[in-house]
């Protein structure tokens, strides 16, 4: 989102990919654990045309020397955006009514993370060069999923450009 204007940046590309999710968790159920979801999230792109790949490992390089890894969940690309998404999964308890502020899934994509995630995305475009994506917008999106413990799901959160 624009916070100056409040307008919804790639709005089209935001539905699909949400659209995505719920079709996802409409037709799986409640109750898996975070890879399921994942592939069957990679399914559904596939299924809308919708480029993506699933958890890529990039290089990092520093001066021509691989240093480490860079592994996002998942990086969605629509000719125009490329979007780096996490998604963060938690379990609450099946008893009560609604999901604390506390324990919002994407409480646990702490500022740490999400800087690490930043800079190693950053370092991979440098270094990708002409091999990534022509992007004319490249962001971070977190999707944040709570379920209880009998599987039900009590939250879904998509938070667009998210850092």
């Amino acid at each position: 989102m624009d916070t100056n204007s409040g307008k919804l940046l790639a709005k089209e590309e935001v539905f699909q990919i949400v659209g995505c999710a719920i079709e996802v968790l409409n037709m799986l159920g409640h109750g898996l654990l975070e890879k399921p979801y994942e592939n069957a999230l990679a399914v559904e792109f596939g299924m809308r045309n919708i480029p993506f790949r699933q958890q890529p490992l990039f290089e990092v390089l520093y001066k021509g020397h691989k240093v480490g890894l860079f592994i996002p969940d998942l990086i969605a690309f629509d000719g125009c955006t490329l979007v780096f998404a996490e998604i963060k999964t938690r379990r609450i308890g099946g008893r009560q009514a609604g999901v604390r502020p506390d324990q919002r899934p994407l409480l646990g994509l702490g500022t740490r993370q999400r800087v690490r995630l930043r800079r190693l995305a950053a370092a991979w475009l440098r270094e990708a060069g002409t091999r990534r994506p022509g992007a004319r917008t490249i962001r971070f999106d977190a999707i944040g999923v709570a379920i209880d413990t009998r599987g039900r799901l009590r939250a879904l959160e998509h938070v667009e450009a998210a850092w």
